[in-house]
């Protein structure tokens, strides 16, 4: 039965050549599924890497406005931080939430 196979496959190097083959795509821990699942989460993190970017360029202009306009940064200080004039009230009016 063994003589009805080629000699080729039958030979040492085509053996040794096709368990190696085996172990990279299956058994090895860098194999084609980890290689897969780490390409595509290497995606993910880069679309949330520039979603960052972007969010930090507009902070960053925003900081650069608000800098730059004592009107604005004032409005921005009493509506964000309750600051106030030393002869002027603060009231915060609380909405009740509804179930």
């Amino acid at each position: 039965m063994i003589k009805r196979i080629p000699k080729f496959f039958r030979s040492f190097y085509f053996i040794t050549t096709a368990l190696f083959v085996v172990w990279m795509l299956f058994f090895d821990s860098n194999d084609f599924v980890t290689q897969y699942q780490m390409s595509k989460q290497l995606s993910d993190l880069e679309a949330v890497k520039e979603d960052y970017m972007e969010k930090m360029e507009e902070v960053e202009k925003d900081r650069k406005a608000l800098m730059g306009n004592a009107d604005l940064l004032e409005k921005y200080a009493r509506e964000k931080y309750l600051m106030k004039r030393p002869n002027e009230d603060v009231f915060i009016i609380v909405t009740k939430e509804e179930k």
